[in-house]
Formats: structure tokens, C-alpha cells, sequence
């Protein structure tokens, strides 16, 4: 019997279908992988390439470089000097306490400053410190602390400092124009801001500028009216005047007379426009076009050149002012004296309110009120001026008696300084008023034929009467120059209403040189304490110290004999 014996093969199991499968496995991620890397080489390339860069190229703004502010000759009253700031990203902060003191020292914060800022990782962006020197914020970034930037700004200076502020302004932080000229011409000064395409690493550092994108485009410059030397004059004599009668403040404007322009206008108490240090509202605003008051004796010019015209009175009609008070229905009106018998002239110099209430009280209240409406009393100035007022002149269908009668010595109406300035140039002006300016101006000014050439030329002969040692105003007289002009001492309403006895402005008015006025000029000072209250002890000296120094620096021929007169101390 045969066994049959089976045989065993020594080969092993046979995995070929294994490794095909591996195999075309493999070749199988091959084509997706070199698919993939089509798609993105070829066909995504554009978009992913555009991802990539608004990860890392992006677009930063490029500040403009704002419009300078110079005044009438060309003197820098505002310019932007280049400044950085340094700020940080608190989600990319990194530093010890040893290199945060070194950046605390640098930008002259105290550590606790630099860790209040920080120390928020949810915002992305705070500034350290704005507008320091370049070199400073060089030295801030240069310690190579992560996180740490700074940018190129713009910083505004001001040459003149709190000689101009009132009228210049300031800017805010970021540069835009808060208060004063800065603010009402922002949209001409502050230019356009431009752009550029930057490269930044993966932690969001800028490491390089690769393009201007829109070059920025500068503000405009800015020409002011006023004469800086004017200006500093006007300055030193307002604040040593509010010092040595211990006012609540003062202020002063200075006009062309021929075309209207403002030459000077400052105020006490000011401010320093470098340093934000103590602004506020009641110090910064601009009294001499932002507050009113009621003009008291400077507004009688005007009723008597009312009178003029309407052929009421001439500079000799005799008017009695015995006994020196007169009954206006239930109320008084009353003068300091009695003055008896006296001609129109004598009125103005002497002051009567007597007088000129019985001028005023034989005229058409219709004609008296649209002659103050004509001078500008109650109206716009229209400079632009941010806050500018235009006083109050009440109808005339409401008037009684009384009313018209105060109306005629300052009461009953209120103005700014501005625009009883703006009223005195048509006396100054052969009777044709120009609109007052701010700007430099490069046309003829409009204006406005208010009175007559005659009767504008004798009321102003009658003002110089007023500065003689007859008037109430010698202290504003200067020698070699004719002075025409007009005291007020104007009684405030106290906090309980009613006017009071405690409470004054003095307030001058007046032109020079007065046989062809080149100038016009108000002053008032606002509750002067020190004693002396009448307008023509406290704002005449003023007026006399400042216009004397104007007319010797704009070069006005003299067109009187110098003679000096004797001060006398009585004036009102």
C-alpha cells in the first residue's frame, strides 16, 4: 500500500495585494497632493496671494501737514512742527518689569502709568505717550520691546502764546480745531490726510514702507487781520490796566478804520495755548465777540447824529438840564451834576444823560430804532467767529418813554465789543461803516452809508470836545494827535437783579487822529475794585498808551502841536 506524503512549501504568505494596495494608496495621495498644489499654485494663487498680504501688507494713514496761521505781515501766530507718538498692542506686550521702567524713564511715566495702559489684553491698541519728540520715541521703540510701536503726528505751536489765544484758538488731541480761528477755519487749515501700503512681520511690527498709495495734501495757510506788533502792545497794556485797578477781566479791540479790519483784540485774563493745563470755557471764550453788555454813555454819539439827521439838533441848539434830573413817567433820570443851560457839544462832553434823554425823547422811536439797527446793534457780525453774538435791540413798538430815554445813554440794549467798535467806524469813516473782518482781507470791504459825511464829521468834533480838560476823558488824549472818543460808566445788574452801586465796566470809545481817523479803538474793563471806576479814569489811560504806540508804529502823521495837557482826576 502506497501513503501518500504531502510536501510542505517553505515559501511565505503573499502580501503582493497588500503592497498594491499601499501602493496605489501612495500614488493616490501623490495626485491629490499635486492637484492640491495646482489649485493653490495656479488656480487660487491670486486669492491666496491676497490673503497673505492683508495679513502682512496693509494700509496706514499719512497725516497732513496743517495749514500755518500768520498775521497781517506775515509772522507765524500758529505752525504744526512733526511729533510721534508711542503707542503699544497689550496682546503683543511683552516685557519685564526691568525694561518697563526703562520705557516709564524714557516717556516720564511711572511704571503704574505703563501698566494701567497695558494691562487690558482685550484691546489691541493704546497710546503710551502722543506727541513727544521723535527722538524720544525713537528712544522708546529702539529698546526693541515687543508690542511697542510709534507713528509720525503733527504737533500746533504757537509763537505768540496767551498774547493772541483768544483769537487764535487751539486744537484737540488729534489735531482738530476746538476753540477760536482754528475751530471756524478747521475745514481750510486742516488739509488731507494721505495713505501708504506697509509691510509688517508675523507679530504685526511694521519692518518696511513699500508704496505711496495717496500722497497727503497740506492744509492751507491762513492770513489774520491783526498786527502782531499791535497785538503784544494791546496785551501789556490790557493786563497791567485789569492788575492795577484788581478788575474781574478786560478787554480791547483795535480797528482799521477805512476798511474794518481787526488790528488787535485781546482780552484778561488769557491763557497759554502750548499747555492744556487749566483751560476752561470761562477763560478761553473770547469776551470781545462772545459776550455783550449795555454800553452806557458811549452809545450818546449816536443818538445825537440820530437827531442830526432827522434835523432835530445842531452842535449849538441849547438845551436845559436843570436841575439836573428830569421826570420820565414814574422813573428819574438824573446827571451827576447839574449842568444848567448847555449846547448840544457841551452835552456829549459833559455827559448828560438829561440832555441827551430830551434829544432822544423828540425823536420818532420808528427813526431812532432803525438808525441803532443800521449801526449794527442787534445784528450779526458775520466774522465766522465761533459763539458770536449779536446783542439784543428791543422793537420799537414796545417802547415806553423811558425806555427810549435810557436807550439814548446805553441802557436798555446790549452789544459786543466788536460791534461797538464796528458802530464807532462810521463816525471815523466820514459816516460809511465797513464790515469788520478777522482775515486779511484782498478786496474792498462792504459797507453800509449810515449818516452823512456833515453830520458824521461834527459829531466827531464834538467828541474831541470830550477829550479835553473840559471832558470826561483828558486821560485819553495824546500828545501831537487829535483824540475823539467817548467815556461809559455803565452799572451792572447784581445777583439779585436791579442794577447796583458796587459793580461797574468803565468802557472807552474813541478814533485818532481825529481830523482824518486812522484808527478806531474800545476798551472796557470789567468791575475794576482798586477804587477808581469811571471809564474815563480806568479805559481812557488804556486807550491813550495803546493808540499812541499804534500810531507811532504804523508811521500816522501828528496833526496837532504837541502840547501836553493837564490830567484831571474827575471823569466819568
Amino acid at each position: 500500500m502506497i501513503k501518500m506524503v504531502q510536501v510542505r512549501s517553505n515559501q511565505g504568505p503573499d502580501y503582493s495585494r497588500r503592497w498594491g494596495f499601499m501602493l496605489g494608496l501612495l500614488m493616490l495621495g501623490m495626485v491629490v497632493l499635486v492637484g492640491r498644489a495646482m489649485k493653490l499654485q495656479v488656480l487660487d494663487r491670486q486669492f491666496l496671494q491676497h490673503q497673505g498680504e492683508m495679513r502682512h501688507v496693509g494700509l496706514v494713514s499719512v497725516p497732513a501737514h496743517r495749514g500755518r496761521m500768520v498775521d497781517r505781515n506775515g509772522e507765524l501766530l500758529a505752525i504744526s512742527t512733526p511729533v510721534k507718538s508711542v503707542w503699544a498692542n497689550p496682546k503683543e506686550f511683552d516685557a519685564s518689569e526691568k525694561d518697563i521702567k526703562a520705557l516709564a524713564d524714557i516717556l516720564g511715566l511711572s511704571v503704574k502709568d505703563i501698566h494701567k495702559r497695558i494691562d487690558n489684553p482685550s484691546r489691541g491698541f493704546v497710546y503710551l505717550k502722543r506727541r513727544i519728540s521723535p527722538e524720544w520715541a525713537d528712544h522708546a521703540t529702539a529698546l526693541g520691546l515687543s508690542g511697542v510701536y510709534s507713528e509720525r503726528e503733527y504737533r500746533r505751536y504757537y509763537p505768540a502764546g496767551e498774547v493772541a489765544a483768544h483769537l487764535i484758538g487751539f486744537n484737540s488731541i488729534d489735531d482738530r480745531g476746538q476753540e477760536g480761528m482754528e475751530l471756524a477755519y478747521n475745514d481750510w487749515l486742516k488739509g488731507v490726510p494721505g495713505s501708504k501700503r506697509i509691510l509688517r512681520d508675523g507679530k504685526g511690527r511694521i519692518i518696511e514702507d513699500l508704496e505711496n498709495v495717496r500722497l497727503p495734501v497740506s492744509g492751507k495757510d491762513l492770513s489774520l487781520s491783526i498786527d502782531q506788533r499791535l497785538q503784544y502792545l494791546a496785551y501789556r497794556e490790557l493786563k497791567k490796566a485789569v492788575m492795577q485797578h484788581k478788575a474781574r477781566s478786560g478787554s480791547l479791540v483795535l480797528l482799521d478804520a477805512e476798511n474794518g479790519e481787526v488790528l488787535a483784540m485781546v482780552n484778561q485774563p488769557s491763557f497759554n495755548p502750548n499747555s492744556r493745563a487749566r483751560m476752561s470755557g470761562n477763560v478761553t471764550r473770547n469776551r470781545a465777540i462772545t459776550d455783550v453788555f449795555e454800553p452806557g454813555s458811549t452809545i450818546k454819539p449816536f443818538a445825537v447824529a440820530c437827531a442830526m439827521e432827522l434835523g432835530k439838533v445842531r452842535p449849538d441848539t441849547i438845551i436845559d438840564t436843570s436841575p439836573g434830573q428830569m421826570h420820565v413817567g414814574h422813573n428819574i433820570v438824573k446827571d451827576v451834576h447839574n449842568y444848567g443851560v448847555i449846547d448840544v457839544t457841551r452835552v456829549l462832553q459833559k455827559s448828560s444823560n438829561v440832555g441827551v434823554s430830551k434829544i432822544a425823547l423828540n425823536l420818532p422811536s420808528n427813526k431812532f430804532w432803525a438808525f441803532y439797527n443800521n449801526l449794527g446793534f442787534g445784528q450779526p457780525l458775520d466774522t465766522g467767529f465761533p459763539g458770536e453774538t449779536s446783542g439784543r435791540l428791543s422793537d420799537h413798538e414796545g417802547w415806553h418813554p423811558f425806555q427810549q430815554a435810557t436807550l439814548s445813554f446805553g441802557y436798555g440794549l446790549s452789544t459786543s465789543l466788536l460791534q461797538l467798535g464796528r458802530a464807532y467806524l462810521a463816525l471815523a469813516n466820514d459816516g460809511v461803516m465797513p464790515m469788520v473782518a478777522l482775515l486779511k482781507r484782498d478786496k474792498p470791504a462792504e459797507t453800509h452809508q449810515i449818516m452823512s459825511v456833515k453830520t458824521a464829521g461834527s459829531v466827531r468834533s464834538m467828541l474831541e470836545q470830550v477829550v479835553s480838560r473840559e471832558g470826561t476823558a483828558i486821560k485819553a488824549s495824546i500828545p501831537g494827535f487829535r483824540v475823539a472818543g467817548k467815556t461809559g460808566t455803565v452799572k451792572k445788574i447784581g445777583a439779585h437783579g436791579g442794577y447796583t452801586d458796587s459793580l461797574y465796566l468803565s468802557v472807552f470809545a474813541g478814533m485818532a487822529p481825529a481830523s482824518d481817523p486812522k484808527l478806531v479803538m474800545v476798551v472796557v474793563i470789567d468791575e475794576p475794585s482798586a477804587g477808581a471806576y469811571y471809564g474815563g479814569a480806568v479805559a481812557a489811560p488804556v486807550f491813550s498808551s495803546v493808540m499812541e504806540g499804534a500810531l507811532r508804529l504804523l508811521n500816522v502823521t501828528p496833526d496837532q502841536e504837541v502840547n501836553a495837557p493837564l490830567i484831571q482826576e474827575g471823569a466819568i
